[in-house]
């Protein structure tokens, strides 16, 4: 049986006056045969300036439920959300509708618009005009802890 594929998400506004800067290695890491590593030449990076484009409109989300887990976005993740990205086609999306928060693959129709699940579990839900519904943002990262 298939079920209404309603996440629970719980919103963070990134702390602006608390930056961090951390080391990064200035060098390729290889995912397959490892190379020589003659000098380790380390920068500075922030994982806020790396992640976020626009700072009044990013906020972070921590997703419970797993309707999304085929698009690698497990219970647990850490998202990334932008606000002032405009909604379109293929895009995931945090969206609001009926009170509830979930995270969902937006596809437009003709005359219709789905919030798709990435989980064969979960049913896509239609969004109708009878449905209190707003597209809060759009993710643009994802954060995992291994």
């Amino acid at each position: 049986m298939k079920q209404k594929a309603i996440d629970k998400i719980t919103i963070f506004k990134p702390e602006k006056s608390n930056i961090t800067i951390r080391p990064i290695v200035n060098e390729d890491i290889a995912a397959g045969f490892p190379s020589p590593a003659e000098d380790f030449k380390e920068i500075r990076i922030s994982l806020d300036k790396e992640l976020i484009n626009n700072e009044d409109a990013t906020f972070y989300a921590r997703v419970r439920g797993n309707s999304m887990i085929d698009a690698n976005i497990e219970d647990g993740d850490l998202l990334v959300i932008d606000k002032s990205i405009e909604a379109r086609d293929g895009k995931v999306a945090v969206c609001m509708i009926d009170g509830e928060f979930t995270v969902k693959r937006i596809k437009m129709g003709e005359d219709c618009l789905y919030l798709m699940p990435e989980n064969k579990s979960y049913e896509p839900i239609k969004v109708t005009n009878s449905n209190e519904f707003i597209v809060w943002g759009i993710v643009t990262y994802v954060i995992k802890k291994l």
